[in-house]
């Protein structure tokens, strides 16, 4: 929202303000879709207070991916804890929360993997990875809760379900991925979550 002009903002509040504005330009329309007089106008600070805050674009772009980064991973873990103690459960819960979000009017895909398309350059790659990295530990732990196997191995494959469905959704559209990706997911993790007995037969855990 913008900063009404004359208004005295604490820096905490000024800084928010303008990282929330530029979260949502920049994912809009992509790092080099935004020009910074027209984030500065759109926020209704002056250039000076941007750079003041952030040092230049680039400061800017790092942190608002790093703040979408432990939104969005918040937001799925939150998604998994309030489907209860069921692993499986836990796993549908992830992909319904993200097809819920592909059929948003807003849905561009994830804004860190955009961004490392974008701008191939180290800071933004890392804080893509380390974004993975968040998404990769929530996998494998529901992996790990369901007594699978390998769960390393079982998070990286779900991971990529997550991923791929995300880029699909994205230039495709989220009916191109409705329920796909989430059932793939569960008969990955019922296939990794079975035993096999000593008469060969196969036995959930």
């Amino acid at each position: 929202m913008p900063v009404t002009k004359g208004s005295t903002l604490d820096p905490a509040r000024t800084r928010a303000t303008i990282l929330e504005a530029a979260t949502v330009l920049l994912y809009a329309r992509g790092l080099d879709g935004v020009g910074v007089a027209e984030l500065c106008s759109s926020v209704g600070v002056s250039k000076e207070t941007l750079y003041r805050h952030f040092g230049t674009k680039d400061g800017l772009v790092r942190e608002v991916l790093e703040a979408r980064s432990e939104r969005v991973s918040r937001w799925l873990a939150d998604a998994a804890s309030a489907a209860g103690d069921d692993p499986a459960a836990q796993l549908a819960a992830v992909f319904d929360a993200l097809q819920q979000w592909y059929y948003e009017p807003v849905f561009r895909g994830c804004a860190m993997v955009n961004a490392a398309a974008q701008h191939h350059v180290e800071a933004v790659r890392s804080i893509t990875g380390r974004h993975l990295d968040r998404h990769l530990e929530l996998l494998t732990g529901i992996a790990t809760r369901a007594g699978a196997a390998d769960p390393d191995a079982l998070g990286r494959q779900l991971l990529m379900l997550v991923e791929g469905a995300t880029i699909v959704a994205e230039h495709r559209g989220a009916a191109s991925t409705d329920g796909h990706a989430r059932r793939a997911a569960l008969t990955l993790l019922a296939a990794a979550t079975t035993d096999v007995s000593a008469d060969g037969r196969t036995t959930p855990p």
